[in-house]
């Protein structure tokens, strides 16, 4: 592997503090509908007594599913003894920790009362999954850290490997644990299934890959360094392969539910009903999302197109979302069956399909993560060496001739 040298941006430009004022507009718009909400109560959501996580949650979850998926491009590199993605490492580790602040961010906003933040930080039941995950996220945050460290520092660079393995390992406890928040809730037909933590390790590395390229390949083309075919094809195949896993899982989960008797009538519900949810299975997931990228990536005619990869990893992103929008809303609007085997009625909605229909203030909200990931990320570049200089053909690959 050839050395590479990492250097920050300058950040002098009038396209930088536009997009760090475009950024801070949006964090604005988060801070007030996040007011907005909490003054006025949830009522002026579009949530209710069936639908309790609404669109929030949905980029809440994204950004913190994505930030363990982000730190894969390191730990191919540290983990697997990859030099190809070395200088790629930082920047890795560095969207992660954005990505994950910007999600916890959302979260504790759309608690309804931030202010009770501090009651789930001190008295805890183990018993529940979302306690565990206030360690599993506040410890993925310091774990990267460490493991920036030491690939920074040259004197700690020998321990970097041993970093970077506990941060491999602490990824996949995180989004098992996310994962696990659906899977042990058995009152939902939706959820409860085993499947639902490999589920979400694996759209992790989707939806992560994904979100890594764009930024990328942006912070490349906005400072007009040189970034070549030789990273840009090895983080193609990561992404195909990805996606393609993810199809995997998600066919898998919902053909053993089709074939369990019990859960006919929530996958109807998803996948034939004609209703949103379908149509953001259908269309959002699957066609966008799915079928689409992997045309773009696996297309021999595309593969060596920097569009086709910037088009594949942004229908990607959408996909991921409408997956969870299908997953997170979708699992609630689904009425619980709270007496199995009898019919249940009574003037409190029991067998009703729930109704919602997100706000503004609740998107803004959600968008405001992705602000706080992206002012993260862009002051990060600004200030220290996550950036190599260089990572054209020439620099990079130990094959190049010319």
């Amino acid at each position: 592997m050839k050395r590479v040298d990492f250097l920050e941006i300058e950040g002098k430009s009038g396209g930088f503090f536009l997009l760090l004022g475009a950024l801070g507009a949006l964090l604005i718009a988060a801070l007030g509908s996040a007011y907005f909400m909490e003054h006025n109560g949830h009522v002026v959501t579009g949530m209710n007594n069936q639908i309790v996580w609404g669109i929030p949650h949905v980029f809440a979850v994204f950004l913190i599913v994505a930030a363990s998926g982000a730190i894969n491009v390191a730990s191919v590199s540290s983990v697997f003894k990859k030099p190809a993605y070395k200088p790629l490492a930082p920047l890795s580790g560095l969207l992660a920790m954005g990505l994950l602040a910007g999600g916890l961010a959302v979260l504790v906003l759309d608690l309804g009362r931030p202010d009770r933040l501090i009651v789930a930080m001190t008295h805890y039941n183990f018993k529940s999954i979302f306690a565990w995950n206030i360690f599993l996220y506040t410890g993925f945050m310091a774990v990267v850290f460490v493991y920036l460290w030491m690939m920074m520092e040259r004197r700690f660079n020998k321990y970097s490997r041993p970093a970077g393995i506990t941060a491999f390992i602490w990824r996949l406890m995180l989004t098992t644990g996310t994962g696990s928040i659906f899977g042990f809730l058995v009152a939902r037909q939706a959820y409860d299934a085993a499947i639902m933590a490999p589920m979400f390790i694996i759209m992790s590395l989707a939806f992560g890959t994904a979100i890594y390229i764009l930024v990328l390949m942006a912070a490349y083309k906005w400072t007009g360094r040189e970034l070549g075919q030789f990273v840009l094809s090895k983080l193609r195949s990561l992404l195909g392969i990805f996606i393609a896993a993810v199809f995997l899982i998600v066919a898998t989960y919902h053909l053993t539910n089709l074939y369990v008797a019990e859960n006919a009538g929530v996958e109807s519900f998803i996948l034939f009903d004609g209703n949103v949810y379908t149509y953001m299975f259908w269309l959002g997931q699957i066609l966008i999302g799915t079928a689409l990228p992997l045309a773009l990536i696996f297309s021999p005619q595309l593969k060596t197109s920097n569009n086709a990869l910037v088009y594949a990893s942004i229908f990607t992103i959408v996909g991921g979302l409408a997956q969870l929008y299908v997953i997170i809303i979708g699992g609630q609007a689904f009425p619980m069956d709270i007496f199995p085997g009898y019919e249940v009625t009574s003037s409190f909605f029991d067998g009703q399909i729930g109704m919602y229909n997100p706000s503004i203030p609740e998107i803004m909200l959600g968008v405001g993560g992705i602000a706080i990931a992206g002012l993260i990320v862009t002051i990060g570049v600004k200030l220290l060496k996550f950036l190599p200089a260089n990572l054209s053909d020439n620099a990079v690959d130990p094959h190049h001739k010319g």
